[in-house]
């Protein structure tokens, strides 16, 4: 399944309360809630960072995320090499506003393969918590808002459903 060599490929378990991990992704934070968007090369994790930040959101970090285990929570950050930049495909790279320390509170997953009605919470395994996470199709104009929404019921329930 697509999915799980993803998710296995950038989202290796680790059990150490100090652990790090760089991980190829994307991440913003909306509301200073974190959100990391991981998928293949080219499947549009700027693309759509730039929507949602153009939407309120902050940059976390573009291209690499410095994931750490805090107690009970994972923080991210941008590599000092690339802090406040982010690339635009066909454009070039650009110098934004970003923030550091931020919490993560959501995994999105791009795929051309979303289910429409996923049945089962979804959660993924990271630094050794579950994080919620959802499967998109990015490159849909609905997509920044499908994020919003998402982590937006996980702040009001806890979780996904």
């Amino acid at each position: 399944m697509l999915r799980n060599q993803i998710a296995e490929r950038l989202l290796t378990t680790m059990k150490s309360e100090n652990a790090q991990q760089m991980i190829h992704a994307t991440a913003v934070a909306i509301n200073n809630q974190g959100i990391i968007i991981v998928g293949p090369s080219g499947s549009g994790k700027s693309d759509l960072a730039i929507r949602l930040i153009d939407r309120g959101a902050r940059l976390v970090s573009d291209d690499q995320v410095l994931t750490s285990r805090q107690e009970d929570f994972v923080i991210l950050n941008a590599p000092a090499s690339i802090a406040g930049k982010i690339e635009l495909y066909s454009v070039g790279i650009f110098d934004i506003p970003f923030v550091s320390d931020v919490r993560l509170d959501m995994i999105v997953q791009l795929t051309d393969d979303a289910e429409r009605y996923p049945m089962d919470v979804q959660l993924e395994l990271l630094l050794g918590m579950h994080i919620s996470s959802i499967k998109l199709d990015g490159r849909t104009s609905s997509a920044p808002i499908k994020v919003e929404m998402a982590l937006q019921k996980i702040t009001n329930s806890g979780k996904l459903s």
